[in-house]
C-alpha cells in the first residue's frame, strides 16, 4: 500500500523504455525514405492529373510548371469527342469482368484440387503453373495470333478473353492455392462429422474464409485485363478496340495531344480507383491472409 501510495509502479508494471537517440534517428531515416518512395511513385499520377486539367497550350510548354497554372475541363470534352469513348470502355469492362468471373471460378476449382486432393502428377502441375508465369508475354504474341486465327477468334472479344485467361489463370490458381492450404483441414472434417457433405463443408466453412483472398485475386485479374495494351492492339481491329488502345487516337500526324490524352487516362483510371476503394479492406486482408500459416 505504501508503494502504491508513493506513486511507485507495481512489480509487474514496469515503465516503458524510452527510445534511444540512435533508434529515433533510424526511425526518422526510414520515414524519410518512405516519403521519398511515395513521392517518386505518386509523381506520375500527379503529373497526369496536372496535365489533364491544365490548358492544352500549357501541356506542350517547353518550360512546364510543377504547379497547375489554370484549371479547365476542355480536355475531357476533347477526349470524349475525339473518338468513341464509351464503346472502348464498355468493351474493356466486358473483357475484364468476363476474365475475372471465369478466372476465379476455374482457378478456385483448380486450386482446390491441387491443395486438397492427392493425385498422380500433382507436382508436375504445380511446376507447370510456375513455369507458365516465367514465359514473357511478348514471346507468345505470334503463336496466340496464329491460334486464334485458326479458331476463328481473331478480332473478337471472346478471343481476347481466352488470351487473357492464359496468363491470369496461373496466378489465380497459385494464389488461391496458398489461401486454401492455410485453412486447416480439420475445419472441413468437423463439418463433415456434423453431417455436411464434402461440398457442403466447402461452401459453409472454407468458402467464407476464402472471401478476402478471392477479392484480392479478382482485383489483380481485373487490373491486369483492364490495363493490358499489347495483345488488345494486335488481336483487335479499330472497331473493336479497348480503352487502352483508344488512347492511341491522340497521337496524330501533327503530333501528340498530351492534355486530352492525360484526360482520357484519368477517366480510364476512375474504374480502378473506384473498385479499389470499394474492396480495399477485403483486399488488404486477402493479401496478408496467405502469409501466415494457421
Amino acid at each position: 500500500m505504501s508503494a502504491i501510495a508513493s506513486g511507485a509502479n507495481p512489480a509487474g508494471d514496469r515503465p516503458r523504455p524510452r527510445l534511444r537517440p540512435r533508434r529515433r534517428k533510424s526511425k526518422a531515416g526510414w520515414n524519410l525514405l518512405g516519403l521519398f518512395v511515395f513521392a517518386v511513385a505518386g509523381f506520375p499520377v500527379y503529373w497526369m492529373l496536372n496535365t489533364a486539367f491544365k490548358p492544352a497550350k500549357d501541356a506542350i510548354d517547353p518550360d512546364p510548371s510543377l504547379l497547375p497554372t489554370g484549371l479547365t475541363l476542355s480536355n475531357f470534352s476533347r477526349a470524349l469527342h475525339i473518338a468513341d469513348f464509351w464503346g472502348p470502355v464498355g468493351r474493356s469492362l466486358t473483357v475484364s469482368l468476363a476474365v475475372v468471373a471465369i478466372g476465379v471460378v476455374v482457378g478456385l476449382l483448380a486450386a482446390l484440387a491441387i491443395s486438397r486432393f492427392a493425385f498422380r502428377g500433382r507436382r508436375i502441375v504445380i511446376v507447370g503453373i510456375l513455369a507458365v508465369q516465367m514465359i514473357p508475354l511478348v514471346a507468345m504474341i505470334i503463336p496466340v495470333f496464329l491460334l486464334l486465327n485458326d479458331l476463328g477468334q481473331y478480332d473478337r472479344l471472346s478471343g481476347l478473353i481466352l488470351t487473357y485467361l492464359t496468363f491470369i489463370l496461373p496466378f489465380t490458381v497459385w494464389t488461391l492455392r496458398g489461401f486454401i492450404v492455410n485453412i486447416p483441414k480439420e475445419l472441413e472434417e468437423a463439418a463433415m462429422v456434423d453431417g455436411c457433405s464434402r461440398t457442403g463443408a466447402f461452401v459453409r466453412v472454407v468458402f467464407p474464409l476464402l472471401a478476402p483472398g478471392m477479392v484480392a485475386t479478382s482485383v489483380y485479374g481485373f487490373i491486369q485485363a483492364w490495363n493490358e495494351y499489347l495483345y488488345a492492339l494486335m488481336l483487335l481491329s479499330q472497331k473493336n478496340q479497348t480503352a487502352t488502345v483508344w488512347l492511341s487516337n491522340f497521337s496524330t500526324k501533327h503530333g501528340t495531344e498530351y492534355a486530352p490524352m492525360m484526360a482520357g487516362a484519368t477517366m480510364m483510371a476512375v474504374p480502378i480507383v473506384a473498385l479499389f476503394l470499394l474492396v480495399q479492406r477485403k483486399m488488404a486482408a486477402g493479401l496478408t491472409a496467405g502469409a501466415v500459416k494457421g
